[in-house]
């Protein structure tokens, strides 16, 4: 009997889409990729329900850009860089022998020392300025970020956070420009108000920090703004290393 899929729902339900939405975002994730997909309500369903464990690649890349989470961290049968043909016009991933995880890409320097590739964990940190409490504030969460190209999409572990962030990132040399999208926690100060906008950030040259202006719109329609920062934590996103830093940051 399969096992059903608990962690991809979890995942869905907090992203607070139906399984049709789901599937239209890893279509529209496919496009924008340039790796068109035929995900559809049937398929998501089947991913829940355990029947099948093992997207293929076209369909693992999709599903780590709509939730912006690894692979392995939905659910799914951890994969080796291993594909076979299905016959169908597309590759069945094969699992990894006995289970054991494929190494953690390990980020290429380039000839200055600067990293090429920013998958991992990271903390983030920005600070804003309430006026309702007349004081400036810190949001902190810890966020994984995973590479695509030269886009980075960045989304925030649940346990570190009340207020689910994320951010839709394209590197140009060393400027990642972006959006930036918060959830505020229902029971907080902001009563579940979502809040967005745009994002710069200079890449330091070692590439571990990132550091820039947001900018979005307050409940006056005022334009605010404030500093904001990456800071690399780990270059895995297994399973065991998402645990680790599933949790508050310290201030």
């Amino acid at each position: 009997m399969a096992t059903p899929n608990s962690a991809l729902r979890a995942v869905r339900i907090g992203l607070l889409m139906s399984q049709d939405d789901f599937a239209r975002a890893v279509r529209d994730a496919g496009v924008r990729a340039g790796q068109p997909n035929d995900a559809s309500k049937r398929l998501v369903q089947r991913w829940e329900a355990g029947v099948s464990t093992s997207p293929r690649p076209l369909y693992a890349r999709a599903l780590e850009a709509v939730t912006g989470l690894p692979i392995e961290a939905l659910g799914f049968t951890v994969m080796s860089a291993r594909v076979q043909d299905d016959g169908h016009g597309g590759h069945d991933m094969q699992p990894s022998p006995e289970g054991v995880a494929p190494p953690a890409m390990t980020p290429q320097p380039d000839p200055q020392g600067a990293r090429k590739n920013f998958a991992g964990i990271w903390l983030s940190r920005y600070e804003y300025f309430s006026s309702g409490r007349d004081s400036t504030y810190t949001g902190l969460h810890h966020v994984v970020v995973l590479q695509h190209g030269n886009r980075l999409t960045v989304r925030s572990l649940p346990g570190s956070s009340d207020s689910p962030l994320m951010m839709d990132l394209e590197v140009d040399g060393h400027v990642a420009t972006g959006t930036w999208t918060e959830q505020t926690a229902v029971d907080g100060y902001y009563r579940g108000a979502r809040y967005h906008g745009s994002i710069q950030l200079l890449i330091e040259p070692t590439g571990r920090r990132m550091t820039g202006k947001w900018v979005g719109f307050g409940k006056e329609f005022d334009i605010n703004t404030g500093p904001w920062e990456l800071v690399f934590r780990d270059a895995s996103t297994t399973k065991a290393a998402i645990e680790q830093y599933n949790h508050r940051p310290e201030a």
